[in-house]
């Protein structure tokens, strides 16, 4: 007995997940908020967690969790929540119960490759419909993609990760309209987008969910994410969600942190700051071109990057190398927004790198 005798095909050409080890690194890969919280909430956070009953099963609903995500977000009225173990799980569900013979889940590319691994494990047909070569939507290709495919579900990360430009909002409308079928709204860069959101459109179309995670907001390591939507909706997604998916530590611990969201959107708007001055001093090195950003990171390209990636590493500072993921994304790295003294470390080991190559 082998796995090739019982495992799908698809799955036996899959690659599972990778995760560089950042042991000992300045980690700029992961799009992570670089900032702790502060001495005195994480002293009350370790004495919240320790009296937590972890041996009972934790509340099923998280109905404390739901209420305070309703207030810090400003859900508006009418509309349900759906919580998951990060974004992921959330696509999974959403892929899962979709998953009808022959369905399409429909995407732009680049952009977050998870839509079409899921799409994959579940047994969906991934469609990719390529950015045009400064990252936009390329309208014209994806209508004719919707008209062709009659996709179950759009993908559309707003911002883009791994391309950071938040796509033209009066053109994703247009996307929405000619839907066949649900438009995933993906805010996951929410916090660092200066108030661009799909939230407030949601009371207006019934094939619209807008998904968020609480991971780059700076709880990545509790593993939280939330989808938005009809409560039609969200009644049949909650089928597939397996028992106690929030675990009791990451429920308090969220509340916790929630009920205090001005210390993480102070973090955030300083990552917001910090991330000008970093693409104004990338922009200053020869050979380097910055795109927009309105979100946690930095996408730059530049000659001979998987070279340039390698002697980073070997400088103690960790990127993200997307040179090969994808045609548009030849010669490109994308780093993460750190703290002031992280991001002067990387400058300046960049900067020894393009002196070597030039």
């Amino acid at each position: 007995m082998s796995p090739e005798q019982l495992i799908r095909p698809e799955i036996l050409r899959l690659a599972a997940y990778h995760v560089a080890d950042a042991r000992g690194m300045v980690k700029l890969d992961a799009m992570e908020n670089p900032y702790r919280l502060p001495s005195e909430m994480a002293a009350e956070l370790s004495t919240l967690l320790a009296d937590a009953p972890i041996n009972r099963y934790p509340d099923p609903r998280a109905e404390a969790l739901r209420a305070v995500l309703r207030r810090a977000f400003a859900v508006p009225d009418g509309l349900e929540l759906l919580l998951g173990n990060g974004s992921d799980e959330l696509i999974q569900i959403l892929a899962l119960a979709l998953a009808r013979p022959g369905a399409v889940l429909l995407s732009v590319e680049p952009s977050f490759v998870m839509y079409r691994l899921i799409a994959e494990f579940a047994g969906m047909r991934y469609v990719g419909v390529p950015l045009t070569p400064d990252f936009a939507l390329d309208e014209g290709a994806l209508l004719a993609a919707i008209a062709a495919h009659r996709p179950a579900v759009i993908f559309l990360a707003y911002p883009n990760n791994p391309t950071g430009n938040a796509f033209d909002a009066a053109a994703m409308e247009r996307i929405l309209r000619a839907a066949s079928g649900l438009v995933v709204v993906d805010e996951a860069y929410h916090a660092f987008a200066g108030g661009l959101s799909f939230l407030d459109a949601l009371p207006h179309h019934d094939n619209l969910l807008v998904m968020r995670t609480l991971s780059k907001l700076g709880l990545a390591g509790l593993r939280l994410g939330y989808l938005v939507g009809r409560p039609e909706w969200i009644a049949q997604f909650d089928k597939l969600r397996l028992p106690y998916n929030v675990n009791v530590l990451t429920q308090r611990a969220a509340v916790y942190a929630l009920e205090r969201l001005h210390v993480l959107e102070d973090q955030a708007g300083r990552i917001v700051a910090e991330r000008g001055r970093l693409a104004a001093a990338l922009s200053a090195l020869p050979g380097v071109r910055v795109y927009d950003s309105r979100a946690n990171f930095l996408l730059m390209r530049l000659p001979a990057a998987s070279e340039v990636f390698e002697g980073l590493k070997r400088r103690g500072v960790l990127v993200k190398n997307l040179h090969g993921a994808h045609p548009l994304l030849a010669d490109c790295l994308r780093v993460t927004v750190g703290t002031p003294e992280e991001n002067a470390r990387f400058i300046a080991a960049l900067k020894s790198e393009l002196e070597q190559h030039a």
